[in-house]
């Protein structure tokens, strides 16, 4: 017997019943929790006919009918055998038949957590469910099923007739009755508690009322987990292509893997297929995704089709996995056909692929990485034999525990191979000491300390096959040694303003390094650089190793931040001066290649999530031209929002230097919320690059590149969308021309 507690009333609200959730659509109930429940009398406690039963149970009030040879607890009755339990207005227990009845109100919590709502149940001794009628299931995950009559058939499995399913909720933020948006009705449905599996005999899918999609074969998990079955069909239009229907399969394979079978069949093309393979184990994981069709293809710069088909297709795969809490393995391999396979059938828009590997060691105070990487071109102008492998790459580096002159020291010793099939070969090992020891000052400056040496060997061959000279190197064997030394001075000054506070941070930086054998050495990760506020106080404002900054160099700007009632507002800015007047290594327009460098600097605005601001620029030394204007911003919040991105970079470069071509470009996208779970929502990218910033362009400076413009709806259970998408540049296969799309996806149904 348990003993007395407190416990709340239970049963459906007389608004939400099963029967009623059926009739309008809705599938869900809201629990009122209210006055306790009165103690059991102990001596009618002491002769209940059911504890042989092992149920415990308590009751208002408990009645014997001699005559019927019946047991009826009542009042607030609760049930319990194990981890199920039963609350119902009266449980009657007739002991020549064995027949266990609950009524009134009645609320069954399985094993599972699942809980069923109904006005009349009949149990097992064990408290399982029998018959019942004007029942709802609630489960654990979220979904709710309900009927008008259910039952438990031989093989155990709940049946339910003319019964709906959805994992919507159906009562809105002030409790009160609301449609679902979407329901699944089915002329039966079984329910199997030990799978957790749903399985549906004429089922269709009602969006807002209306009966809209036949779904034979549907079968749902009910404890949230994938099942075997077909997906959801998408459907879409592209100028490429014509009309689109793709039809899927999903397979779970096993708890830890599934595979994932689709086709694709167009007006305009020949079908394609794809498969996508999963599995999950206890050190990581990995998948496979392989595309495949058999078509004619137009080449890259061309608009005449190849004269006959030929088989095209796309793989990818990547994958993780944790050896040890140190050792790791990552991993994708990412091949196409050819050029224009992933662009044609809007797999991905990126202009090339890159495969990598790599293995990993990370603990307290050392990193291991051994790593390689080959690209494929796509959408890019070069010859794929001259495409770089890098093959191996080889990273390590050592933190010493110990300070060394009151500074912390780090090792690194570094060596890459590059090999082209057709172009300049390049190997490359180094080995680096770094010493750092940061002190603040009695007066609150932060001086930081840098020393740094360097030893470098490379070997190369074919170099003249390197277009830019520049780039190229001597052949052979080269070496070359690296010392560099640097002061920093940071003085950080706090202070009120505005009714929050400020601080002002000036900034010295001296950094000093002897003529280095630069224009000896092959340059292979250090091309494309330009002076940005993000490298304006870096050691070597080169990006890789390959070029290393030498001479004697002051940089100064100062940081600026204030922190207002919901405002953050940030601002720097600065400049560098050469000591030295030797000759630059940085090309023409970098805002480097002379003594005195461009003004460079970034401003962050940002008021609480509703504003956020970027500016980064850089001026002219000579006349304040802006040669860099960066700007990202967005304004509004998750429901609406504009966001603008702009990028001007007038260089004033060389057109023939391949890394740093000038261009223009704005992008802008927004979403605007109506109607609660409505949107509309676009975006926009325009090519405002002229002939006078690239003379190798046609562009007259307003280029549409791509727009999109669309309407979906979204709430807690269901989100649709139709998307127009309109591309401006043809590229081979893939044609300029619009783009239709329609989406689905239901929570607790495995549409994608």
């Amino acid at each position: 017997m348990l003993p007395p507690a407190k416990l709340p009333p239970q049963g459906l609200p007389t608004c939400l019943s099963a029967r009623h959730l059926l009739a309008c659509g809705l599938l869900g109930v809201s629990i009122v929790h209210g006055a306790p429940v009165a103690a059991q009398d102990q001596e009618q406690a002491a002769e209940n006919p059911l504890a042989g039963r092992e149920i415990a149970f308590e009751a208002d009030g408990l009645a014997y009918d001699n005559n019927a040879d019946t047991v009826t607890a009542t009042g607030n009755v609760l049930a319990r055998s194990g981890d199920q339990s039963v609350r119902a207005d009266a449980i009657t227990w007739n002991r020549t038949s064995g027949e266990i009845v609950a009524t009134g109100n009645v609320q069954l919590v399985d094993d599972d957590g699942n809980q069923l709502f109904t006005e009349r149940l009949e149990l097992t001794d064990e408290l399982k469910a029998g018959a019942m009628s004007n029942m709802l299931l609630a489960f654990r995950q979220g979904g709710r099923l309900a009927a008008d009559m259910a039952r438990r058939d031989d093989a155990g499995d709940i049946v339910l007739d003319m019964a709906a399913y959805s994992s919507c909720a159906v009562v809105d933020a002030e409790g009160c009755p609301r449609d679902p948006s979407w329901r699944v009705t089915a002329r039966r449905v079984f329910y199997d508690s030990t799978t957790q599996r749903i399985r549906f005999e004429g089922a269709h899918l009602e969006l807002f009322g209306a009966q809209v999609l036949p779904l034979p074969g549907l079968v749902l998990s009910a404890d949230g987990s994938p099942a075997s079955g077909v997906l959801m069909p998408d459907a879409g239009y592209s100028a490429s292509n014509g009309f689109e229907l793709s039809q899927g399969y999903y397979w779970r394979l096993a708890e830890n893997r599934d595979l994932t079978l689709m086709g694709y069949f167009y007006t305009g093309a020949v079908p394609m297929v794809s498969a996508q393979y999963r599995q999950l184990n206890q050190t990581g994981a990995f998948q496979v995704s392989a595309y495949g069709t058999y078509s004619t293809r137009i080449p890259l710069n061309s608009t005449v089709p190849t004269a006959q088909e030929e088989l095209r297709g796309y793989l990818f795969t990547n994958g993780r996995w944790q050896l040890d809490p140190n050792w790791s393995v990552t991993g994708s391999l990412r091949v196409a056909s050819d050029r224009t396979f992933l662009r044609r059938y809007d797999i991905t828009r990126e202009d090339r692929l890159r495969s990598t590997f790599n293995i990993e060691r990370i603990d307290a105070d050392s990193y291991l990485s051994i790593s390689g990487w080959a690209t494929q071109a796509l959408l890019i102008p070069q010859d794929q034999k001259t495409v770089p492998l890098a093959l191996p790459l080889l990273d390590y580096r050592l933190r010493l525990r110990n300070p060394v002159l009151g500074g912390r020291v780090s090792l690194q010793a570094n060596t890459l191979a590059i090999t082209r099939a057709e172009g300049q070969d390049t190997q490359r090992a180094f080995v680096r000491a770094q010493w750092d020891m940061r002190r603040i000052t009695p007066l609150g400056q932060e001086v930081t300390l840098t020393a740094l040496v360097r030893g470098d060997a490379y070997n190369s061959d074919q170099n003249l096959l390197t277009q830019t000279p520049s780039y190229r190197g001597l052949p052979g064997w080269q070496m070359r040694g690296v010392a560099t030394t640097a002061v920093d001075v940071k003085w950080p000054l706090l202070g009120d303003f505005l009714g929050g506070t400020q601080v002002i941070t000036p900034r010295v930086q001296l950094v000093a390094t002897p003529p280095t054998r630069n224009l000896a050495i092959p340059n292979e990760d250090a091309r494309a650089i330009d002076l940005e506020d993000s490298n304006l106080f870096a050691l070597n404002r080169f990006a890789g190793y390959d070029r290393v900054e030498d001479g004697v160099r002051m940089t100064y700007g100062l940081d600026w931040q204030a922190n207002l009632p919901g405002w953050r507002l940030e601002s720097s800015f600065g400049q560098s001066y050469r000591l030295t007047d030797r000759a630059a290594l940085f090309p023409d327009g970098t805002g480097l290649n002379e003594q005195f460098s461009d003004f460079v600097g970034r401003s962050t605005v940002r008021y609480r999530d509703v504003v956020k601001f970027t500016h980064r620029f850089r001026l002219d030394k000579d006349n304040l031209a802006v040669r860099r204007n960066e700007i990202d911003a967005t304004f509004g919040n998750d429901r609406n929002y504009v966001e603008v991105g702009y990028l001007r970079l007038n260089r004033d470069v060389d057109v023939t230097f391949e890394d740093l071509q000038d261009r223009e470009e704005l992008r802008v996208a927004g979403r605007v919320t109506f109607a609660r779970y409505w949107s509309v929502f676009g975006s926009a990218v325009t090519n405002l690059t002229n002939r006078a910033e690239d003379p190798t362009l046609n562009s007259d400076g307003f280029e549409p590149l791509r727009t999109r413009l669309g309407v979906a709806y979204s709430d807690d259970c269901l989100e649709m969308s139709f998307t127009w998408r309109r591309d401006f540049v043809a590229l081979a296969d893939a044609r300029r021309g619009n783009s239709f799309r329609v989406n689905f996806s239901l929570r607790n149904i495995g549409f994608r």
